[in-house]
This record gives C-alpha cells, structure tokens and sequence, in this order.
C-alpha cells in the first residue's frame, strides 16, 4: 500500500466499519440521524482528523505515550473521534468515554485490517 491514495480511501474504509461496529455495540450512546450515510461521511470526517491532526496530537502527547508504555494512544485515538463527533453534528456520542472505546474498536479494526492486506 505505498499509493497514498489507497491507503487513506482503507483509512476511510477502516474508520466507516469501526463506527459501524462500536454503534452495534453501543446502539443508545452513538446516534446517527440517517445511518447509512453518516456512517460514511463519519469516517471520512475521521480518516481526515488521523491523517493531519493525529501525528501532531501523538507529537505533542509523546511524553504521555512513552511513559504509559504506549497505553495513552489509546487516548489520543479517543480525543480524534470525539473530535469528529464535535465537527460533524449528525455523528453524536454519549460521552468522552464512549469515544475512548470507540477509539479501541477503530483500533482493533485498523489492525485487523493491515494485517490481513499485508498478507
């Protein structure tokens, strides 16, 4: 994947399933007004924070990150989806820590993912 194309429409890709997924978990704390298309426009709202916001909030936060052992990604991973929440209004979350989980399934999912296209 060295297309930088292709590898933000997966980034899309990745973060569109992960919603889907963390609202089938959490169907009361995520709520989406049409839920098909703003799934989708969700994750591209998201794919656009991780690609030019993230590296700066993990830049900032490296401190944090080296001396939790790398656990507070998971909070940096939290802060970008409430960030997408709080940007596109159709997408809403409960509370800050629905977005930590749901930053933990995108996680899981983005995994998953380059693990199986690697192959």
């Amino acid at each position: 994947m060295k297309n930088p194309l292709v590898r933000f429409l997966v980034r899309w890709l990745v973060c569109s399933l992960g919603l889907f997924i963390t609202s089938g978990f959490l169907a009361n704390s995520i709520t989406f007004q049409d839920r098909t298309i703003d799934i989708i426009i969700g994750g591209l709202v998201l794919a656009i924070i991780n690609t030019f916001l993230k590296p700066i909030l993990v830049l900032l936060s490296l401190p944090a990150i080296v001396f939790s052992l790398g656990l507070f990604m998971i909070i940096v991973n939290g802060i970008t989806v409430f960030l997408a929440s709080k940007l596109y209004t159709p997408l809403h979350l409960a509370n800050f820590w629905v977005a930590i989980f749901a930053g933990m399934v995108i996680g899981l999912v983005n995994y998953l993912v380059v693990t199986i296209l690697e192959r």
